[in-house]
């Protein structure tokens, strides 16, 4: 039997549903939410499951001096779903059980495979915050640090080389101190409009 004071109630549980997260395969993730999000309806399911989500980052990183994004997975190997998987009297919903365990890539749900415990809203509310805090936003593949030498590969400071003074992560931007002509010149850039200095070994 699963407890109410997981759900808080078995009623507020049916009517708004609970998130619950789904272990899956490596690599797995996006097909196992096309899965759900195409065969719901067929399954006359959609009054049940309500959202899947794969929370996503936008990395950025340059290569052969293009700069490229790809989407990376928060939380790989796992999938967030938004269902009511408990009735009014707090008994499973087999047939969304099995439905979703029978996804290709699929291991189980997380939290009790049999009676599987939703999360938290605290649990919810930080990752549906992180989801929100990365939209828009371009983290940079490589991390970096004040004092360290880079060298520029985009705009008019092209091939130079020069040192970070401030990294500003909200914006995704660094200031960067040149020498030109013998004197320091500060020029603001964007990560990816730079490079990590390899020192070739001998």
């Amino acid at each position: 039997m699963h407890s109410n004071a997981a759900t808080g109630t078995a009623d507020q549980g049916a009517r708004n549903g609970s998130w619950f997260v789904i272990q899956t395969l490596s690599n797995k993730e996006q097909g196992v939410k096309r899965y759900i999000d195409r065969y719901l309806v067929e399954n006359e399911l959609e009054d049940t499951i309500f959202e899947v989500l794969i929370p996503t980052e936008t990395v950025s990183e340059v290569k052969n001096g293009k700069k490229t994004q790809r989407a990376r997975k928060l939380y790989p190997g796992y999938v967030f779903i938004h269902m009511r998987l408990y009735d009014e009297n707090d008994q499973l919903n087999q047939k969304a059980w099995y439905f979703i365990n029978g996804a290709d890539g699929v291991i189980g749900f997380a939290g009790g495979s049999k009676n599987p415990a939703p999360l938290k809203k605290e649990e919810i509310d930080r990752i549906l915050l992180q989801v929100a805090e990365a939209e828009g936003k371009e983290v940079p593949k490589v991390q970096y640090e004040v004092g360290e030498e880079v060298k520029i590969t985009d705009g008019p400071f092209l091939n130079l080389n020069g040192r970070i003074d401030e990294i500003d992560p909200d914006r995704g931007k660094l200031k960067i101190s040149v020498s030109i002509f013998g004197r320091f010149t500060p020029v603001e850039l964007e990560y990816w409009q730079v490079e990590r200095i390899v020192e070739e070994k001998n």
